[in-house]
C-alpha cells in the first residue's frame, strides 16, 4: 500500500471535491500524489511503520519509530487541552503522518519555510521530524497546533476564516505557528510603525505567497486573536468560534459575540499595536541586530582605511626614486 493511499485512502475524486471548497490546499494534493506515490512508494513499502491506538494512527518512516511512539503517548494529553480550551470534543481519529526528509516534506507543502501542515478533509496532519526540536518548534506543539486547525474544521468547516484559522491555532500552541519565522525584526512591528498592515478582510480565504507577506500574515493573526482573548477573554473566542459553526458569517458572528463589527474591532486593534510599538521599543527589541550591523560597518570602514593607508604608502614609495633621479 502506498503511502498516498495510507493518508488519503483510495478516494481520490472525494478528495479532489473537498479542495475546491478550500483554495489554501491547492496543489497539496498533486505534491502528496508525485513524492509519496510515484518516486518513493517502492522505498517507503519496505521502511514504513505505523503505530494505531483507539485516538490516533501514525505512520512513519523506520527511523522515527520512536517519535511516533511519542505522538501515540503525548496525543491524548493535547487532545484534552483542545477540548478544554475550544469546548469542543475531537470525536475523530486522525492520521499523523512523520516524514524525515525535508526536501521531501518542502516539495509536498510547496515552501520552504513550513514545517508541518493540517490536511482538514481528511483528519491529516504531516510533520517534517527533521525540524522538530529546532527551536521553536517541539514535536508537541506542532502536533497541537495541527490538531487544533483539525478540530476547527471539524466543527466550523469552509466557514472558519483563514486568519481565524491560523490566529487560534498559534494562540493555543504557546504562539508556536507552522512556519519558520527566523530571527529577523518583527514584521509585524515593522507594519505598525508603517502602518502597511494587511487588511484583515484580505485574509479571509487564503494567506500571501510571498515571505515577508506569508510572514506578517501569521504574526497579525496571532496578534488579534491575542487581542480578542485580552479584550474579551476565552469566551470571546469561543462565542465567535460557536456562532461560525452555527452558520454565521464571521462579520456577524464577531458582532454577536463582542458587539463590535470587524472593522472597528480592526482599527482598536491597529491603535493598540501603535500604543505598545515605538521607535524606541523597536530598536531596543533589535538592539542585537543593530549592534552587529553597526559592528560589521565599522570593520567594513576599517578595512579601507587600511587599503587607503597601503595605497598611499606604495605611491610614495613609486615617487621617491623619481625624486632622487630628478636631484
Amino acid at each position: 500500500m502506498g503511502w498516498i493511499e495510507i493518508a488519503f485512502g483510495s478516494d481520490y475524486q472525494n478528495f479532489r471535491a473537498d479542495r475546491q471548497e478550500r483554495p489554501v490546499i491547492r496543489g497539496v494534493f498533486l505534491s502528496l500524489f508525485v513524492i509519496l506515490v510515484i518516486p518513493f512508494q517502492p522505498v517507503f513499502a519496505e521502511e514504513a511503520g505505523e503505530i494505531q491506538t483507539n485516538d490516533v494512527i501514525v505512520f512513519f518512516e523506520g527511523p522515527l519509530e520512536s517519535a511516533a511512539n511519542e505522538v501515540a503517548e503525548i496525543y491524548s494529553g493535547l487532545k484534552l487541552e483542545l477540548e478544554e480550551t475550544l469546548g469542543w470534543r475531537m470525536s475523530f481519529r486522525p492520521k499523523v503522518l512523520l516524514i524525515n526528509n525535508r526536501r521531501t516534506f518542502t516539495r509536498i507543502a510547496g515552501s520552504h519555510l513550513f514545517v508541518a501542515l493540517a490536511i482538514p478533509q481528511r483528519k491529516l496532519v504531516v510533520i517534517d521530524y527533521s525540524k522538530m526540536n529546532t527551536a521553536p518548534f517541539t514535536l508537541g506543539t506542532t502536533l497541537k497546533h495541527e490538531l487544533c486547525h483539525l478540530l476547527l474544521y471539524h466543527h466550523i468547516g469552509t466557514n472558519l476564516p483563514k486568519w481565524l484559522d491560523e490566529g487560534v491555532s498559534q494562540w493555543v500552541s504557546d504562539g508556536i505557528a507552522e512556519i519558520i519565522m527566523g530571527r529577523r525584526p518583527s514584521v509585524l512591528k515593522e507594519a505598525a510603525l508603517s502602518g502597511n498592515y494587511i487588511g484583515i478582510r484580505e485574509l479571509m480565504e487564503s494567506f500571501p505567497e510571498d515571505k515577508r507577506s506569508l510572514l506578517l500574515a501569521y504574526e497579525e493573526s496571532r496578534s488579534l486573536v491575542e487581542y480578542i482573548h485580552g479584550k474579551f477573554g476565552l469566551e470571546g473566542i469561543r462565542s465567535i468560534l460557536a456562532n461560525l459553526k452555527n452558520g454565521d458569517e464571521v462579520d456577524v458572528a464577531i458582532l454577536k459575540s463582542l458587539l463590535i463589527p470587524l472593522d472597528e474591532l480592526e482599527r482598536k486593534w491597529h491603535a493598540h499595536l501603535r500604543r505598545k510599538t515605538t521607535w524606541f521599543t523597536y530598536l531596543t527589541a533589535n538592539l542585537y541586530v543593530i549592534l552587529f550591523f553597526l559592528a560589521a560597518l565599522i570593520t567594513i570602514v576599517g578595512f579601507i582605511r587600511i587599503i587607503i593607508k597601503k595605497r598611499r604608502y606604495y605611491d610614495s614609495q613609486d615617487d621617491y626614486p623619481l625624486h632622487s633621479r630628478e636631484s
